[in-house]
């Protein structure tokens, strides 16, 4: 691991987060309330669940900010990452619940779901500004593709994004060239 459990969680659902808006069918997999209940649990956010159309535009909102740090270099990203901390008041404190030993929340207990994303994705980023490792946030490889990833891989390998298949495709098409070359041959 190269950093903390909840870092790379935070990471991982912020990328996940900004892909929502970033599908090559051209859907939005955040366009209803019951989609950012399904984020939410998925990435086991606790708080205050509104589960309505105010925090549905609130966390869409908050997925635009947070979209904008794939296209900082890291002075930019460490502005951003002050300012959506500053934003969302965070105050950061380490906590245990569920099956997740310690770990950093970033706001207090009763923050809107839009600021505890806003706040948690703040500090994974920030762990990525101070550590020098800003190049692990990348976008997809495939030329059709304009989803984001964050490379947590040993060796800095990832290429290709999670949420369109990208890399299969890529793989197959490899495939196929080298066995057209071979039939050629």
């Amino acid at each position: 691991m190269l950093f903390a459990h909840d870092t790379e969680a935070n990471l991982r659902a912020a990328a996940d987060l900004v892909n929502t808006a970033r599908r090559r069918d051209g859907t939005d997999a955040l366009a209803s309330v019951a989609d950012v209940a399904a984020y939410r649990a998925r990435w086991l956010y606790t708080g205050p669940h509104g589960g309505d159309a105010a925090e549905l535009v609130a966390v869409r909102a908050a997925r635009d900010r947070v979209g904008t740090l794939w296209g900082a270099d890291r002075d930019a990203a460490a502005d951003a990452v002050n300012a959506m901390l500053r934003d969302a008041r965070a105050v950061p404190s380490l906590v245990r619940h569920d099956h997740m030993d310690w770990h950093l929340h970033a706001t207090a207990d009763d923050a809107p779901l839009a600021s505890v994303v806003l706040a948690e994705t703040a500090l994974a980023a920030a762990d990525l500004v101070r550590s020098d490792e800003w190049d692990r946030m990348g976008t997809c490889a495939a030329d059709d593709c304009t989803a984001v990833l964050v490379d947590l891989s040993r060796n800095r390998s990832r290429r290709f994004c999670d949420v369109n298949g990208c890399g299969n495709r890529a793989h197959v098409a490899a495939y196929r060239a080298r066995r057209a070359g071979r039939e050629d041959a």
